[in-house]
C-alpha cells in the first residue's frame, strides 16, 4: 500500500465551491455558467484515475482507495478529480469521491469525454447526475481511434496526482483486427500506456 510522502504544502487554501453546472474553457479554467466568474484551475490540486476494466473488488481495496483519496483532499488540498474510462476501477473511485463529497462538499468530479465533442442538454444533464462537470478536449477532436489514449494524456497533463489500479502482469484479451481481417492481435493496455505516460511526466503515482 502506497503512502504519500510527508512533504506537503505548508499553506492550505480553504476554497469552497458552490454546487453548480460549469464547464472547462479552452484555457483550462472552471467557468460558472450562471455568472461567468472564473476560478483559475491549479493542476497541483488535481487528481486523475486509471485502472483495468475488470478488478478484484474487495472491502480492503475500497478502504485503501478511500484512505488515499481522503488523504489527498485533507493533506494536499486536492479538490478536482478527473474521470475518463468506463472501468470498474473508475466506478469504484467515482463512488468513493461521491461519498467523500458529503464530507468535503467543495470537491469536484469532472468527466473528461473522449467521444461526443458536442452534446445536447439532455446528455449533459445525464452526465451531471453523477459528475459536477464535463468537457471534451479540443486537442483530441478528429483523433479517431487514438482519442482515448490522447484523452488520458490530457487528464494526466492537467493533474499532479494519479491513482492507478495497474497490474504489470495483466494483458487485454486478444481481438480480431476487423470484420474483413479476422486475424487475432494483442491490443495494448490503455492503463499501461497511461501509467508509462504519467511516469514520464513526473506525476505522483499511487498504484493500488
Amino acid at each position: 500500500f502506497y503512502h504519500l510522502n510527508s512533504e506537503r504544502e505548508s499553506k492550505v487554501n480553504n476554497i469552497y465551491y458552490k454546487k453548480r453546472q460549469c464547464c472547462f474553457d479552452e484555457h483550462s479554467r472552471i467557468c460558472d455558467d450562471d455568472n461567468k466568474n472564473f476560478i483559475e484551475r491549479d493542476k497541483t490540486h488535481t487528481c486523475c484515475f486509471f485502472g483495468h476494466r475488470k478488478i478484484k473488488k474487495t472491502e480492503a481495496l475500497w478502504n485503501k482507495v478511500y484512505t488515499v483519496i481522503e488523504e489527498l483532499i485533507r493533506d494536499y488540498n486536492v479538490h478536482i478529480f478527473l474521470f475518463g474510462s468506463k472501468s470498474e476501477f473508475d466506478d469504484l473511485c467515482l463512488n468513493i469521491v461521491t461519498e467523500l463529497k458529503e464530507k468535503y462538499p467543495y470537491i469536484n468530479r469532472v468527466y473528461v469525454r473522449a467521444a461526443y465533442a458536442d452534446i445536447n442538454d439532455d446528455y449533459a444533464d445525464y452526465l451531471l447526475e453523477s459528475y459536477d462537470d464535463t468537457y471534451f478536449p479540443e486537442r483530441i477532436r478528429g483523433a479517431g481511434r487514438a482519442s482515448y489514449v490522447e484523452r488520458n494524456q490530457e487528464m494526466i497533463n492537467k493533474s499532479a496526482f494519479c491513482v492507478f489500479y495497474y497490474d504489470e502482469t495483466y494483458s487485454p484479451p486478444w481481438r480480431k483486427n476487423n470484420r474483413r481481417d479476422l486475424t487475432d492481435y494483442q491490443p495494448k493496455s490503455g492503463t499501461k500506456l497511461a501509467y508509462d505516460y504519467a511516469e514520464k511526466k513526473g506525476l505522483k503515482i499511487i498504484n493500488m
